[in-house]
């Protein structure tokens, strides 16, 4: 497939404008990041591909790229989310380190872990390759102490950058750390003071306790969302990073992240604003601690992972969409299929068109992009073969053969094969299911219609190996039909009742090439 040059697409667009804005570099560090406070759902995905579309984008300039990934990890475990075993367990961890609380699932170290791997491993399967940060890991080495001590030294003008946007401002009494309590172990704490060094007081707020730590030998101190954004930022030099439309409104964490970015004496990486994703059906903002989540997982057993990628390409950022698991699924499939053939100019469009094809279905591949289009069964079509073969995805491929040429075909067929009978099994409507008859049906039709399908059975006998294409075979019908003087409503129902005991279903003529012969003669004779 002949390569455009990379210009037409919007990370591309924002690729150039990294370049142009931080200047030529011997790398660019890309950054992203969640708190693993529940399951990491669809939703947050969005953050994840937006960064990687960049950085592909980087890359195919020539350009070396870091996408860092950092795990909030030691945030407050705040809330047990629904759905998760062992909620009373939970419960008594709740307010300290997210990285300290177990794992409900007895799978991983910490609830956090456990949230953490399953993610990265959700990530390589849609081709996503990235550097995770855990950010316990860093506060308890220590390695943010210098920022930590500088935040404080600096918190009067960090307060008063914060107090732009507060209905109600801070006083003196703000400070920009929070504390785990060394004996109570979680952040409900108030700071009392800091003695412009290393000391720095505090009181439990439930019990009273009053305790003392030093910034050197502590690993119990942390800086707030607000703050800690913008001293990752400078510590490890980001250029890009995306955040969601809640970060990005006036007054939000990003507003004050880009002044606060310059206590520390970086600059706001380049930003843009990605919009939400929905699932359609599901109704509402999916939520961690509601428990109403899709995860990658989910979405990839219904549609194949470039897929997932083209979709999250094919829109604009800020622009929000939903993911669709009802029949519209079929016209996902339709969409996709029709942009690849643009893509190998297997279909006409406008060159800007072609051109935007290309460069999307460049970016959603997993690897090298083949030097030919992979065969595309109509998700629509391979539904109906599946369940004529009774799901057996071997016995469906024969109808294939002729298109499957090599692997990339193979590992196609293989994933819309799985992706269509789970989606048939789990979201398609009733009436888009059927299963063919086994034995011949009891139904009593009249002698007219009688006369018409023995008229047909003796037809598809002699000359079912003969018939060149669906048209044929309808126009056959349709002729013999005519000939009985009876009307579609006369002949349709009954041919499905005895096919598939339902009242309709598929187009009957390639149906019933595609059932083949010896099944619909024993069915309908």
């Amino acid at each position: 497939m002949e390569r455009k040059p990379h210009h037409v697409h919007w990370a591309d667009i924002t690729a150039d404008r990294i370049i142009k804005q931080r200047g030529d570099k011997d790398e660019y560090v890309l950054a992203s990041g969640i708190t693993p406070s529940g399951v990491v759902h669809f939703g947050n995905f969005r953050e994840v591909i937006t960064t990687e579309l960049v950085a592909r984008a980087l890359k195919d300039r020539g350009k070396k790229v870091r996408f860092i990934f950092s795990w909030d990890d030691y945030d407050t475990f705040r809330k047990v989310p629904m759905n998760l075993p062992k909620r009373d367990q939970l419960e008594e961890y709740l307010f300290q380190p997210i990285v300290d609380t177990p794992d409900p699932y007895g799978e991983h170290e910490s609830y956090a872990a456990h949230h953490e791997k399953s993610f990265e491993a959700q990530l390589l399967k849609v081709g996503v390759d990235l550097e995770p940060i855990y950010q316990a890991r860093k506060y308890r080495g220590g390695e943010y102490k210098d920022q930590i001590r500088l935040a404080l030294q600096k918190r009067v003008e960090i307060r008063d950058i914060l107090n732009e946007h507060r209905k109600t401002p801070y006083g003196d009494e703000y400070y920009p750390i929070s504390v785990y309590c060394e004996k109570h172990k979680t952040d409900q704490t108030t700071v009392t003071g800091y003695d412009g060094k290393d000391t720095i007081s505090y009181r439990h707020n439930e019990t009273g306790y009053e305790g003392e730590i030093n910034l050197n030998d502590t690993s119990l101190v942390k800086l707030p969302w607000r703050v800690d954004w913008p001293m990752r930022w400078a510590y490890e030099k980001v250029d890009f990073e995306p955040g969601g439309k809640d970060h990005s409104s006036q007054g939000g964490s990003y507003t004050t992240a880009k002044e606060i970015v310059k206590v520390f004496d970086w600059q706001a990486p380049i930003y843009l604003q990605y919009d939400f994703v929905s699932i359609k059906g599901l109704g509402g903002k999916m939520s961690s601690s509601k428990g109403n989540l899709i995860t990658v997982n989910d979405i990839l057993k219904v549609y194949e992972p470039e897929m997932i990628r083209w979709i999250f390409a094919s829109y604009k950022s800020n622009v929000d969409f939903a993911i669709s698991f009802d029949l519209d699924v079929l016209k996902v499939y339709e969409d996709f299929d029709r942009q690849e053939r643009l893509a190998y100019g297997l279909e006409k469009g406008n060159e800007k068109k072609v051109n935007m094809a290309k460069r999307v279905l460049e970016l959603s591949q997993l690897r090298e992009q083949p030097q030919k289009c992979p065969i595309q069964p109509s998700f629509r079509h391979l539904c109906n073969i599946l369940q004529i073969n009774d799901f057996d995805i071997s016995a469906a491929k024969k109808a294939y053969s002729s298109e499957i040429t090599d692997q990339r075909d193979e590992r196609r067929f293989q994933e819309r094969s799985e992706r269509a009978i789970y989606w048939i099994e789990n979201y398609a409507p009733d009436e888009f299911k059927f299963r063919i008859n086994k034995e011949k049906s009891s139904l009593q039709v009249s002698s007219e219609v009688r006369s018409y399908l023995d008229e047909l059975t003796s037809f598809l006998e002699k000359e079912f190996d003969n018939i060149e294409s669906d048209k044929e075979l309808h126009e056959k019908m349709y002729e013999i039909m005519h000939a009985h003087e009876l009307k579609p409503g006369d002949i349709f129902e009954p041919i499905y009742q005895l096919l598939i005991t339902r009242e309709k279903g598929p187009k009957l003529a390639g149906f019933i090439r595609t059932i083949g012969k010896d099944r619909v003669i024993k069915l309908l004779s």
